[in-house]
């Protein structure tokens, strides 16, 4: 996992060795972290699907270090297999220190889009300084088993949805001078298709956004990246599709701190395609950084999701059709 020595897809992030010895240099000893940070008094966020997972784990940690959140997502009432909504979220950042707006946002709703930004501004006072597109939805079926439907539902989340919150945030970006744009979406590769076809069209299409406002913006200290984990991270999707063993998963504490990094990066550092354990290592991090992050604290889990292949590992789709996906990979695996 050295940066220098890896043959891994070259449109990843691979730091110079410049690069790091300035970071190094520029680094404040006495800062426990070895991320960069930017004191985020005043500043205001919003996280799309913020009301459960890596979203509540973003807000959360932005709302410590005093950056006002807008905790946007669709669910205002907690249901059997999916606990939190934005009112629980909001109610846990203010109990942190930070001031919390709770909206209810469909983001395949464009006008909802500029009116929870709207909202943001009467709320807060300003519009938004960081926007974190985390909202998303998972289907890994083949081609033909992916309806038009489906096809339909998971690009206007993903990608439409994206597109449509960052349009309406970077008026305000750009008449406040500053913008950060974290897109929860993978690195652009041309393999890994197989069975994902439906879902890397939605996913690609948000980091695709972050390169476009990465070169539309580069001149107006508004930065975006897109940022993508190594390992399946620890949430209720992770556990309501069965995506393997606890052992496997990491806490989503590594994309939040990435965050929090990305947020502190000169705007001179924009356009990345970002794998959370590669960017930390980056950073500074060693072997022995990644442990607090393990759900099994004796188990380094599996870095499936920075693996380039095109083999079929898994399909997911519909909670209610589990068993069925799990029969199609066994009878998939039986013909190989």
């Amino acid at each position: 996992l050295c940066p220098e020595k890896s043959t891994a897809n070259p449109l990843l992030y691979w730091p110079h060795k410049e690069e790091l010895n300035r970071h190094k240099r520029c680094s404040k000893l006495e800062m426990p972290s070895k991320l960069p940070f930017l004191d985020l008094q005043g500043k205001v966020a919003i996280i799309t699907g913020a009301s459960r997972g890596i979203g509540r784990t973003c807000a959360l940690e932005l709302a410590k270090r005093g950056c006002g959140v807008v905790i946007a997502a669709k669910t205002t009432e907690p249901k059997k297999n999916l606990p939190g909504t934005i009112f629980s979220v909001a109610d846990e950042a203010r109990a942190l220190g930070g001031k919390a707006l709770a909206y209810k946002l469909d983001i395949r709703d464009a006008k909802r889009c500029v009116e929870c930004v709207e909202a943001t501004l009467e709320y807060f006072g300003k519009g938004p300084d960081i926007l974190i597109n985390n909202a998303s939805a998972l289907w890994w079926q083949k081609i033909e088993d992916t309806p038009i439907k489906k096809y339909d539902l998971i690009t206007s989340i993903n990608v439409r949805g994206t597109f449509a919150m960052t349009k309406a945030c970077l008026p305000y970006m750009v008449k406040q001078g500053f913008g950060r744009i974290i897109c929860m979406s993978p690195p652009l590769a041309p393999i890994g298709f197989n069975g994902r076809t439906a879902y890397n069209v939605s996913k690609f299409g948000m980091t695709m956004v972050a390169l476009g406002v990465a070169e539309e913006y580069q001149d107006q200290n508004i930065t975006a990246h897109s940022l993508w984990p190594a390992t399946i991270i620890e949430s209720l999707a992770s556990i309501n599709f069965k995506l393997g063993e606890k052992a496997m998963w990491r806490k989503p504490e590594i994309l939040s701190d990435c965050v929090i990094g990305l947020i502190g990066e000169d705007k001179s550092f924009t356009g990345k395609m970002l794998i959370d354990e590669l960017y930390l290592r980056s950073r500074g991090y060693k072997d022995e950084d990644f442990v607090k992050y393990r759900c099994d604290p004796n188990v380094e889990p599996p870095k499936l999701l920075m693996q380039e292949t095109s083999d079929v590992w898994i399909f997911r789709g519909d909670v209610k059709k589990l068993d069925e996906d799990k029969e199609k990979l066994k009878e998939l695996q039986s013909k190989l």
